[in-house]
């Protein structure tokens, strides 16, 4: 049984009607075929630009955002490295923590920040892995 089809009506420019009539030679091929064809992927597009605009800014956005989560979780990596390596070579044991090594202790960790922003601004990593500024790891 055969599907019913609407009867439509339209007019073309003379070149476009020829590339119609070029498309449509073939014997398995009709112009309402042709046709059917372009105005279905012609809607389809503009569904898909309909999603572009609706969603677009929001995958930019959050694309961005992750970006952002994805450094600061590098950055927090970079400084529990140093952390931990300034820790062991650096860590003066002593008793009782008098001023002297509270002292000994704020100058360490004010190197350990210096370290780590020239860590991260150089791109060097200590745990391997190379920035895309290219440092080495």
């Amino acid at each position: 049984m055969k599907s019913h089809r609407i009867r439509h009506q339209f007019l073309l420019e003379p070149e476009l009607s020829e590339k119609l009539d070029n498309l449509s030679r073939n014997p398995s091929t009709t112009k309402s075929a042709v046709v059917a064809k372009a105005i279905e992927a012609f809607i389809e597009r503009r569904g898909e630009n309909e999603l572009d605009r609706r969603y677009g800014v929001r995958l930019d956005r959050l694309s961005r955002d992750l970006g952002h989560v994805t450094r600061d979780a590098e950055m927090i990596l970079e400084s529990l490295a140093l952390f931990i390596r300034f820790s062991i070579t650096l860590h003066a044991h002593t008793p009782v923590p008098d001023k002297a090594t509270q002292a000994i202790a704020q100058e360490r960790f004010d190197k350990f920040v210096e370290q780590v922003g020239r860590q991260i601004a150089s791109g060097k990593r200590s745990l391997g892995k190379e920035n895309s500024g290219g440092g080495e790891g």
